[in-house]
């Protein structure tokens, strides 16, 4: 069931969105060469809580482990923070990170590039997933439909020549971390549910240098790409607006 939030809903939501994009900062800021996952996985969660009565959404969710979802290279989701993965020069880092607060989610997600040595291919795959991620926003209005979405983030990826992941998809959120609808980074125009205002919603393109496919590691949570491609993943949850307004993006910066 999609369900539709209030005013003072889309507030909290966007309240614990702040403190998302401001995890994701700090992270950003952390992760450097000779940096542990779980080092920032610590530092994101000691953050988070320091504001009352916020929790990160990840961690326990699904007996998921820890706060971050930490990423690196052909990895493309639900990586778990280790003292033993030591951050690298060159490498390319995905974070993604949930706050509940008063009762209500906020999720978003970002690909950092680590020190001075990332190539010009990973800066570009990068650029590319952030223009798909915008493309994507872009199209969530009131009126249109959530293959409206999905089609705007395919074209920008495809026509960059990348592949777009087809069994990890975008979600509904708000008193449940996973709602509905599903927003796949797929689709065609003017298909699957109709967006009306007050629908909260997870935009999170994952685009792949090579293949679709996918596969999940022995640990049973982190996906990487099957042919060993690197992979990026940036992330919003947004607001459906009223009379075909842009969408209010509630994990701003």
């Amino acid at each position: 069931m999609i369900t539709i939030k209030s005013p003072r809903e889309i507030e909290t939501m966007a309240a614990a969105g702040r403190i998302v994009a401001q995890t994701l900062a700090l992270v950003g800021k952390h992760a450097k060469p000779g940096v542990t996952t779980a080092e920032l996985d610590k530092l994101a969660e000691d953050f988070i809580r320091s504001h009352p009565g916020a929790r990160p959404s990840f961690k326990g969710l699904y007996d998921f482990p820890a706060t971050l979802c930490t990423s690196i290279n052909h990895e493309i989701v639900h990586g778990i923070p280790s003292s033993k993965r030591v951050l690298h020069d060159g490498d390319i880092l995905s974070v993604d990170v949930g706050v509940w607060l008063e009762g209500l989610h906020a999720d978003s997600a970002a690909t950092f590039p680590i020190g001075d040595d990332v190539s010009g291919t990973a800066l570009r795959l990068l650029q590319v997933t952030r223009e798909a991620l915008a493309a994507g926003v872009a199209q969530a209005r009131a009126g249109n439909h959530v293959g409206d979405i999905g089609y705007a983030v395919q074209e920008v990826a495809e026509n960059a020549g990348y592949s777009v992941v087809r069994e990890l998809v975008g979600h509904g959120i708000g008193a449940a971390f996973h709602e509905e609808p599903q927003v796949p980074n797929y689709g065609k125009p003017r298909r699957g549910p109709r967006l009306v205002a007050g629908m909260t919603i997870a935009i999170e393109p994952m685009i792949n240098v090579g293949g679709d496919a996918i596969r999940t590691l022995d640990d049973k949570w982190t996906v990487v790409t099957q042919d060993g491609s690197l992979s990026a993943h940036f992330e919003h949850t947004v607001a459906i607006g009223e009379n075909g307004a842009p969408a209010r993006i509630l994990t701003a910066a």
